[in-house]
């Protein structure tokens, strides 16, 4: 690598100003929003990718990308230059930068006061680094003893990622160790930084593998410094100003895409396991989960069709029905509609070399291709080798698509699970079509993944247009939550990775990906024992994702029965999920709209308090559910740290109140989670405990916990028909409330926008118990709220 060092101002620029650095290099300062810079070197003026796919500010980008150059999408303010003899100043009202001799940047914030405070900086020397022969790129900022780091996305370990180093090379880790497995599956270089109680964060536009080292490396020679470091690409990077480190979270979203608003159906429980599918009488099994939620109550309103239905032999091949296992695709469909259910099918974008198919997109040009032989590449994949496909092919997508409706949604297949899909090809110079320009596999490996679930989105939107597509896929870069959910990849069954799955979760929720879940029980290894599958399943239903999926080791299954002994603990728990799906419908919705996360460390709506920042198995779920999830064997109490809200918080079963920042004992008996509400809060619940039918939802109440003294506070409440459209229309309901509270009353206004009428009619209201002040809903003494029609 080779330091950059002295500049000089080549032109200034409506959105910024480029420098000319060692008379070679173009160095870019964009201003695209008042608390939005750019940084972007073009090594000799030229860019090594001129175009990018997760930077997203208007909606989608065009499948060839959006130039990388283009300033689409951004306000593109004002800004004021000055200069002196050594340095160049460059400022909005909320973020400035001063550029230094040698080359460094020196970055300071607006405080409410209106003063300049620091914010960050770069290493004094060699802060940007280039090779000059090879394609890697290096930036080190300075690293002060008392900044925290949040993001990067599914990473192991502690959510604060101080002191470590990671690297992002997405791989199919099954089995991880959730505390300190490194690579995973997916590419997010996404920092956000804690730096005097101010916060903002760091995205670096590279698909190449990267590295990020956040405290663990020292150099005698330099002062405690950072380090983002790629192979290959363009050194690309947008600074966002929070001050908090929700404004980051939401500034980073509305740059890479808005969340996906999936059908109401997503949210249900989805049934998954290899074991079915891989057995020689596949539809039997398959046709039993059905039986056994039917017998054992247990509502669901999905399952996920693992890659076995594909075998020939044993392994794996992508678009083919093994009519052995399963003779009847489309009659399997139908047994699963008629119980409520959907189904998502698992496909893989690499074909091993003896799929029937593989000659015929060989002579077509569909793979990858080799670095140097006139032939697709070949990598390892499922027990053999096989070759990639290329999406970065218009001819190959076609294909892909022309595949998933022929082969999946006209079978009665509702949604696709994007698996596999990692991209591990270490041949780093393979050739990838580039949609007409030609680019390696090192520059845009997450790409490709990306690509594969945008064929997959759309070939499901022309199937269904009026239905709202639901996806999964494993792997991805920033941009994946403009089409899919995910979850965190092939966990390890042990207390150690419920625990630190908590954290990767949130992480990921931090990091823009908002709809996101685990394996429940676990997915490699021997069965959970049936304390840990109780309360495996308890966080389970408590994130967006949930999904009980095993291989496990000793060739059993992850069933919600497969304990007799605890499987009425299971079945309250999920019935309790379905009873909240009406608030994890509204945070979905918020999520879409309002680029709200769903999963939220304590500290994101508490930042005052200090004790928040310490790491914890707590969370919330949406501003209002502190979710207190057990994860030792044995535990019957839970201490539980409640955040300085101002208002305190009610125990959801009870209805005790405690007062905010304190720590307190609750009891945990292996058949209840602890949970907490925020006083103010509304939840809005179902008292349906089945598949999801909006027709066949006819109660709903919604949950009042309120003010202890006097005080008002607001929420809102969506519904609709759950899988169309029209809610863009203005086809929805929007129940907007405020509860007033004085020693006497509870005071509920509730007002209502939108023409969606949904099955049921009125909103019963239910206090806490023991609360003894007097209920109004809309100025008349009433406990319930019925929809104007």
């Amino acid at each position: 690598m080779k330091a950059l060092k002295s500049w000089v101002l080549h032109r200034q620029l409506d959105s910024g100003i480029e420098l000319l650095v060692d008379q070679q290099h173009v160095f870019c300062i964009s201003v695209l929003e008042e608390k939005l810079f750019r940084v972007l070197i073009q090594k000799n003026g030229q860019l090594a990718l001129n175009r990018t796919w997760s930077i997203a500010p208007t909606g989608d980008v065009p499948w060839a990308g959006r130039s990388r150059l283009s300033m689409d999408g951004f306000s593109l303010p004002a800004f004021q230059l000055t200069q002196s003899d050594t340095s160049l100043c460059l400022s909005t009202s909320q973020l400035r930068v001063t550029i230094d001799q040698p080359l460094r940047l020196v970055w300071e914030y607006c405080d409410a006061a209106g003063e300049w405070q620091h914010l960050a900086e770069d290493r004094a020397q060699h802060a940007y680094q280039i090779s000059p022969q090879g394609s890697g790129v290096a930036h080190y900022q300075r690293r002060f003893a008392a900044d925290d780091y949040y993001g990067l996305g599914e990473k192991a370990g502690d959510l604060n990622r101080k002191g470590r180093r990671f690297e992002m090379r997405n791989l199919d880790a099954m089995g991880y160790n959730a505390a300190s497995t490194d690579p995973l599956y997916k590419h997010l270089p996404l920092t956000i930084t804690r730096h005097e109680g101010v916060s903002f964060g760091l995205f670096y536009d590279n698909l190449s593998t990267t590295q990020f080292d956040l405290g663990n490396e020292l150099d005698n020679y330099h002062l405690p410094y950072r380090r983002y470091q790629a192979e290959a690409g363009d050194l690309d990077y947008y600074l966002m100003l929070g001050p908090q480190v929700l404004d980051v979270t939401k500034a980073f979203v509305r740059l890479t895409g808005k969340t996906l608003f999936g059908p109401k159906w997503s949210l249900g429980y989805s049934g998954s396991t290899m074991q079915y599918t891989d057995a020689p009488d596949a539809q039997q099994q398959l046709s039993q989960f059905i039986s056994g939620c039917q017998q054992y109550a247990i509502p669901c309103d999905s399952f996920q069709l693992s890659s076995g239905y594909t075998s020939i032999g044993g392994k794996r091949y992508v678009f083919n029905w093994n009519r052995d296992k399963i003779p009847d695709p489309q009659q399997m469909s139908a047994d699963f509609h008629a119980a409520g259910m959907k189904l998502a099918a698992n496909i893989k974008p690499c074909l091993l070399h003896d799929h029937p198919q593989y000659q015929d997109l060989t002579a077509q040009g569909l793979f990858i291709q080799d670095s140097v032989l006139d032939q697709p590449e070949m990598s390892v994949y499922w027990d053999d080798e096989g070759s990639h496909l290329d999406f970065t092919n218009p001819a190959t997508i076609a294909w892909w698509q022309d595949n998933v409706t022929t082969q999946l949604l006209e079978q009665g297949i509702d949604a696709t699970w994007n698996d596999n899909n990692e991209y591990e090809i270490w041949d780093r110079g393979a050739r990838c079509h580039g949609f007409g320009q030609a680019m390696t596999i090192e520059q845009i490996r997450p790409l490709m993944p990306l690509l594969m679930m945008r064929a997959s989105f759309e070939a499901q939107q022309r199937f269904a247009p009026s239905k709202r597509p639901y996806l999964i896929s494993r792997s991805g870069c920033a941009g994946m939550q403009r089409y899919v959910q995910t979850w965190s990849g092939d966990n390890r069954t042990n207390w150690q990775t419920l625990r630190y799955n908590i954290r990767m979760g949130v992480g990921m929720s931090l990091s823009g990906l908002f709809n996101v879940g685990h394996d429940v029980g676990g997915f490699s290894g021997l069965r959970p024992e049936p304390e840990l599958f109780v309360r495996w399943v308890q966080n389970g239903v408590m994130h967006p994702r949930f999904t009980i999926h095993s291989w496990n080791d000793d060739q059993t299954v992850n069933e919600p029965w497969m304990y007799p002994a605890v499987s009425a603990m299971i079945r309250d728990v999920i019935a309790l999920r379905y009873r909240l799906l009406p608030y994890f419908y509204t945070l979905l919705w918020q999520a879409c709209q309002d680029d709200e996360p769903m999963l939220r460390p304590t500290f994101l709506d508490h930042e005052h308090d200090a004790n928040t920042f310490a790491e914890t198995d707590d969370f919330m779920l949406g501003r209002d559910v502190l979710v207190a999830s057990v994860v030792e064997a044995g535990q019957r109490r839970r201490s539980v740290y409640l955040p300085d809200n101002g208002q305190g918080w009610y125990c959801f079963y009870t209805g005790q109140w405690f007062g905010g920042a304190q720590t307190i004992e609750l009891d945990a008996p292996l058949e209840r989670l602890p949970l907490l509400v925020r006083a103010g809060a509304a939840l809005p619940m179902s008292a349906r405990e089945a598949f999801v039918a909006a027709k066949l939802d006819t109660e709903r109440e919604l949950r009042l916990f309120p003010l202890r003294g006097m005080g008002c506070s607001v929420g809102v409440v969506f519904d609709d028909d759950g899988e169309s459209h029209a809610w863009q229309d203005g086809h929805a309901l929007q129940l907007n409330w405020q509860m007033r509270c004085d020693t006497q009353y509870i005071d509920v206004r509730i007002t209502v926008t939108g023409d969606y009428r949904p099955a049921w009619t009125q909103l019963n209201m239910v206090l806490p118990q023991g609360e003894k002040r007097t209920l109004r809903v809309n100025g008349q003494l009433a406990a319930a709220f019925q929809l104007p029609v």
